[in-house]
């Protein structure tokens, strides 16, 4: 049997394959085709020559959606609202984005007044009926849009969302709504606003209802070319799709809800982390993934990541679950460049697969991160990148030279030195903002670095922040696509409901999440997942008397009274705020997660042959500190179990480079992972 895990990068494209029969792990790389990425999956799918009617599980990492909304490229979303309510998304929020500032403009809507169409009918807060769905009102609505909808080369080109106010009390003004567009707009993505987030605060479902209209033809299109082209090679079963809660769903659902899966890539990522973490025995977790255009980073305590419903892309509010991950601008193809006040920057923009850095030789001419460490000796340009794309050592120390020549007392190797040290300030900040700014202290943790370019700058990170380990996982570079491999299948369910918790009982709240379970074991059942497999987790929205927000509140297993729903309150209050309160609570929703278990990998104990010596295939000189040290270079997949590593040393495989500087030590694990320690103080 045959699992395969792929994940699509702003540069590469990686694939994990797992054969259950001989427990033996493969990775491949190829690069990324951002004009159709579903070209660069089958490309390292057939660079790994799999026989894909051999395989059983097929789980796949997208940022298609995320693309389309960073580069606004998604459909024509048009929307229905109920009477009254035309202006919702335009209002949005009253909070300016720079409080001081009287002249800050708010982020356009994604749908605008022109295309936003009222229609009669009206739901009370408990789901009661305050004016019927007026069916002439809703046909005079749906004339009132355009009828084509679909492109040139097939496909949607057009999406309505519709949005009627308190439908998450009672969906169904919006499925008769549903119901007549599908009639009077065929060829239309349509969905509703129940179905994509059926929760209280209109902007907020509103808005992410947008969102979903606004990716969904183009996600449509996308996984339906991708199973086509997987059937064509054999593959007869379900894809699946990371989401961005960190469970996997299929395609059919992806494609009525790809909002879901706007952070897939990294949410397999900290699915890995987990999966690994809990083989070598390290619960508190950083971690760190570093590829060609960003740096996604994660705090997880106790082996637990963090689930968040306040997250947003590109200034739109998406309120879909999703797990809490901190991303930068910083990879390894960041672009490194002069402001006006002749001061060094790094990023946020990215040359991408295509040209990519000056090193590729593909018509790049900036500095960036990758030509940087390549000017350090940090990497060796005899190692081609997937295996295709040579580093040119030339180009890169010319794109450097040309940036350092217009900053006096510079030479090429302080500049790419301050390249590095720039992005390493930018990914520090991001991590501060998910640990310190929420209560944790980095150096409880261990940092967990991975992504192409993660292990490369990892122990500078570490540095800064005061960490004193870091962990590298087997194959790296392939990381988020080995999460993606392992993942269980997960749906999220949330049921609002407000209540004063004091003047509840805890039967009635267990009953309401009974309920909820109930019907989420159900759905996943009726997918085909065994009903042995199925475990719920419960969480509540809550808040204080009066607030205007609540905080997610984890239920544990074997809470049976109010009291400890409100100590448990009261510990996520002071960790995010600093202060608590003996004020009364109020809970404002009820969540479950139903999570369908799925067989993980077995991964063989590191059985390598041979001593340290064996792996040590060369000595070349890199920039440590100022200088350039001869430095010791390793084969990691050479590396016998139990080696020590000291620094100043490089560790090469396919996919990643491990740089261990002086004052570090690293030691190879019996997974083949390693741990990086500071060997002083």
């Amino acid at each position: 049997m045959l699992w395969v895990g792929v994940d699509v990068g702003g540069t590469f494209t990686d694939a994990v394959l797992f054969d259950d029969e001989t427990q033996s792990i493969s990775y491949a790389k190829a690069p990324s085709t951002p004009g159709d990425p579903k070209d660069g999956v089958l490309d390292v799918i057939e660079r790994m020559g799999i026989d894909m009617g051999r395989v059983e599980r097929f789980v796949h990492g997208i940022t298609i959606g995320t693309n389309a909304i960073l580069e606004a490229k998604g459909a024509e979303v048009w929307m229905l609202v109920t009477e009254g309510f035309k202006d919702v998304l335009e209002i949005a929020r009253t909070n300016r984005p720079i409080l001081y500032n009287i002249k800050s403009l708010k982020t356009p809507p994604l749908v605008p007044r022109t295309r936003t169409v009222e229609v009669a009918e009206r739901l009370m807060y408990d789901g009661s009926v305050r004016k019927p769905l007026a069916a002439k009102s809703l046909q005079a609505a749906l004339k009132q849009l355009p009828k084509a909808a679909k492109g040139k080369t097939g496909g949607a080109t057009k999406a309505l969302c519709i949005c009627f106010l308190h439908s998450y009390a009672d969906p169904k003004h919006e499925e008769m709504a549903r119901k007549a567009a599908e009639k009077a707009l065929p060829g239309w993505f349509i969905c509703t606003s129940s179905e994509v987030l059926g929760q209280f605060r209109e902007y907020e479902r509103f808005n992410t209802t947008a969102l979903n209209a606004y990716i969904g033809p183009l996600m449509e299109k996308y996984l339906t070319g991708l199973q086509q082209g997987l059937a064509k090679r054999g593959y007869k079963r379900d894809v699946f799709i990371m989401t961005s809660a960190g469970g996997v769903s299929t395609a059919q659902r992806a494609k009525r809800l790809p909002i879901t899966t706007v952070l897939s890539g990294p949410a397999g990522g900290v699915a890995a982390a987990v999966h690994i973490g809990k083989l070598v025995g390290i619960e508190n977790l950083i971690t760190c993934d570093m590829g060609g255009t960003s740096t996604d980073v994660c705090l997880i305590e106790k082996l637990n990541p963090p689930v968040t419903n306040e997250q947003v892309i590109a200034d739109y509010a998406n309120r879909t679950p999703q797990i809490a991950i901190n991303a930068v601008g910083a990879g390894g193809g960041s672009i490194a460049w002069i402001d006006r006040g002749d001061i060094l920057k790094v990023g946020p923009q990215s040359a991408g697969a295509n040209p990519g850095p000056a090193c590729y030789g593909k018509g790049g001419i900036e500095p960036t991160v990758t030509d940087a460490n390549l000017v350090l000796g940090r990497l060796d340009p005899k190692n081609r990148l997937a295996g295709r794309i040579a580093l040119d050592v030339g180009l890169a120390r010319k794109a450097v030279h040309a940036m350092a020549s217009r900053l006096p007392g510079l030479d090429d190797f302080k500049a790419a030195d301050g390249i590095l040290r720039i992005a390493v300030a930018r990914m520090v900040s991001a991590i501060k903002q998910i640990s310190i700014s929420n209560g944790y202290d980095p150096r409880d943790f261990t940092l967990l670095a991975f992504g192409g370019a993660g292990p490369m700058h990892a122990t500078a990170i570490a540095d800064e922040l005061e960490m004193r380990r870091v962990l590298v996982p087997l194959g790296p570079g392939n990381f988020c696509a080995f999460g993606s491999l392992i993942s269980d299948i997960r749906r999220d369910h949330v049921l609002t409901r407000t209540l004063q918790l004091r003047a509840s009982r805890w039967a009635d709240i267990d009953a309401t999440f009974k309920g909820i379970e109930d019907g989420a074991r159900k759905a996943l059942a009726e997918e085909g997942v065994p009903p042995k497999t199925i475990e719920t987790r419960r969480a509540l929205g809550m808040r204080y008397l009066g607030q205007s927000w609540e905080l997610p509140v984890d239920v544990a297993p074997g809470t049976a009274s109010i009291e400890a729903l409100d100590a448990a309150f009261a510990e996520v209050h002071d960790r995010r705020f600093g202060h608590k309160a003996a004020d009364a609570t109020e809970v404002v929703s009820f969540r479950v997660a139903a999570i369908g278990k799925v067989s993980k990998p077995v991964l063989k104990p590191w059985r390598v042959k041979g001593t340290l010596a064996d792996a040590r295939h060369g000595e070349r000189q890199v920039y440590f500190d100022g200088a350039f040290m001869p430095t010791a270079v390793y084969d990691r997949d050479k590396l016998p179990a139990g080696a020590m590593i000291a620094g100043p040393a490089i560790v090469e495989e396919s996919g990643a480079t491990t740089v261990v500087p002086p004052g570090w030590l690293g030691k190879v694990l019996d997974l083949g992972d390693i741990l990086l320690e500071r060997s002083k103080s």
